[in-house]
């Protein structure tokens, strides 16, 4: 799958559900929003029906979202459907880890690869603050702990960077990669319309984030783990692990974006953000031939996104990173 710039399309974010257990402050309104009605959520046989046809068409790889994609009961199924897809080679979770210990097994032995854990402090207090849920940081520990004990490899931890709430844990999640074989992202903040004010006022650029881990000592540019995508990565020496920052604010990715997106309700997206894409799940219960569809949508993809700091253009209305699979 080629798309108009000639970047090589082989990896797939979809999104199984738009709900989530918690209610992170960049991420999505206390309130919540209105969710997709269960009718138009794509069944796991439609979702596994669709990668099929991609694989044919050179998909490789596969990532469950959400919201919380652990939300949506029996995710092992459509995990296992995947895995039976001989194109595939990678199966990737993007979780909050708040049920992971209790899934993490199952998960595992219908075919998951790897898992990336999002942990926004190191403080128990401050993450149940971020996610305006009191008992977050003990559940999201004893899944991190799961993901290490089931084998999942690599482990990478996603911190949004958020001034005011964790800038000053930057050094201290940096330094856990020296003794665990954990890869600590450091994230750059993107403006929905539910963060306005949080995303122009509280923006810490990943470049901060590395001036202060500079100062701990040497680090090294260095490949990144099975995955890597648009992170870039670094390593002190001899550490189990590493740190990598994902820029999309300061210094966008777009031109080696390899990646399209399946909202949990049938929409193909070619880009996070903006309004640009095509209903799947339409023609797929019409029992129509999706190929020109996802064609279609290869060559809509833009160039690059036009996120502004701090305001809503260029997200193409979205309120929550939910709604697109983040």
């Amino acid at each position: 799958m080629i798309d108009q710039f000639g970047r090589r399309i082989e990896y797939l974010r979809i999104s199984v559900t738009d709900k989530c257990n918690l209610r992170c402050i960049y991420c999505m309104p206390l309130e919540g929003l209105d969710w997709i009605k269960r009718n138009d959520l794509l069944m796991y046989e439609e979702i596994a029906h669709i990668v099929k046809m991609m694989a044919d068409m050179g998909l490789r790889r596969v990532r469950f979202t959400g919201g919380e994609p652990l939300v949506r009961k029996d995710l092992h199924t459509l995990i296992s459907l995947v895995s039976k897809i001989p194109e595939i080679e990678d199966i990737s979770l993007s979780t909050n880890a708040v049920l992971l210990s209790e899934q993490g097994e199952l998960l595992r032995d219908s075919g998951l690869n790897r898992v990336n854990i999002s942990l926004d402090s190191l403080r128990p207090d401050r993450v149940d603050a971020i996610a305006r849920r009191s008992g977050s940081f003990e559940k999201i520990m004893a899944g991190l702990e799961a993901a290490e004990n089931l084998g999942f490899d690599p482990i990478k931890i996603n911190v949004v960077l958020v001034g005011g709430y964790n800038d000053d844990e930057i050094e201290s999640f940096a330094l856990i990669t020296k003794h665990k074989p954990w890869h600590v992202r450091f994230i750059e903040l993107m403006p929905t319309s539910s963060n306005l004010n949080l995303s122009m006022n509280n923006f810490i650029s990943c470049q901060d984030a590395l001036n202060k881990i500079l100062g701990l000592g040497e680090l090294e540019s260095v490949h990144g783990p099975r995955g890597n995508g648009p992170a870039k990565y670094f390593k002190f020496p001899n550490s189990l692990g590493t740190v990598g920052v994902i820029t999309p604010m300061s210094h966008n990715f777009c031109d080696e974006c390899n990646r399209m997106r399946l909202t949990a309700d049938g929409q193909l997206r070619p880009c996070l953000f903006g309004s640009l894409q095509t209903d799947l799940r339409g023609p797929l219960r019409q029992g129509l031939n999706l190929i020109p569809f996802i064609e279609k949508t290869l060559q809509i993809k833009p160039e690059r996104h036009n996120l502004i700091k701090g305001s809503e253009e260029g997200s193409g209305g979205l309120v929550a990173l939910s709604q697109t699979g983040g």
